[in-house]
């Protein structure tokens, strides 16, 4: 019997008012068995990239756990759309900035899923500043323990239950390779993705685990509407060679592609996908 299509909008808010309405997969991506009965676990799985990423594994064959803050009508939509795939998908609740609740998800996971082959550390904040005095002492430390702790929290853990053929992707961003005058703490943190996943990937290479991560330009996601003025929001992507951002839909078939056999020789690297954007690393 076919599958039902997965659904692309389903939750009120924010979503509801954006337009176009974010695309997280296209109904054109034929699933091949890529991730066939793998498990991973996708941070800030519930909306945007995470989102897209959540459903383009599960078209793959993998069963999901998607670990969220406390959008939980946004993470009901996405298990929705996994499950239209045929796959299982278990919501985590919780704060990624708590150490403790990155080892209970990871731990979570495994007892309810089985195993875990896949983490995408995915998870982040930004919020703009234009004077970086204006960056106070509780931005940063939840930025930096939001957008890098947690992804050191979640490795060290995920790998306790990883094996040869497993993999860790991260999602760092176009910002860590240029500058983003108004996003100095944000790019940071993304920076130091960056780093985290060329340094993991060389450590883990004896166990045959591979890290690779992925630098998205500007995507149209809640988040955008969520963090930037009207203005912004307009001219959102412009600065693109292709004129305009991205989709979500555009970012999942990066990750597939890490998260598969076909990148068994790829670790510590970076995929941009940035709308044409040419950057070192």
């Amino acid at each position: 019997m076919a599958k039902a299509p997965a659904k692309q909008n389903r939750q009120p808010g924010i979503e509801a008012k954006m337009d176009p309405a974010p695309e997280y997969i296209r109904s054109s991506y034929q699933g091949s068995h890529k991730l066939k009965d793998k498990v991973a676990l996708i941070t800030g799985g519930d909306s945007g990239i995470g989102r897209a990423v959540s459903v383009h594994f599960a078209r793959e064959g993998a069963d999901v756990a998607i670990v969220y803050l406390n959008e939980d009508i946004d993470a009901k939509a996405t298990k929705e759309m996994v499950e239209a795939e045929g796959r299982q998908c278990l919501l985590i609740k919780g704060d990624v900035k708590k150490a403790a609740f990155c080892k209970k998800a990871i731990q979570s996971t495994v007892a309810n899923l089985g195993k875990l082959n896949i983490l995408v550390n995915n998870a982040g904040m930004q919020l703009p500043q234009k004077d970086p005095k204006s960056i106070d002492e509780k931005q940063l430390e939840d930025t930096f323990r939001t957008n890098i702790f947690a992804y050191f929290h979640f490795a060290n853990e995920a790998l306790e239950h990883m094996h040869e053929g497993d993999c860790i992707i991260n999602t760092t961003s176009v910002t860590a390779y240029r500058s983003s005058p108004n996003l100095i703490d944000y790019s940071s943190t993304k920076g130091a993705i960056t780093s985290f996943t060329r340094s993991l990937a060389t450590n883990l290479t004896e166990k045959k685990i591979r890290v690779n991560a992925v630098a998205p330009g500007p995507v149209w996601t809640p988040l955008i509407v969520a963090t930037f003025d009207e203005e912004k929001i307009r001219s959102f992507g412009s600065e693109t060679a292709m004129k305009r951002a991205g989709q979500p839909s555009e970012l999942g078939p990066a990750y597939v592609f890490l998260a598969s056999d076909d990148a068994s020789f790829i670790t510590g690297q970076v995929i941009h996908v940035n709308g044409g954007e040419v950057v070192n690393g």
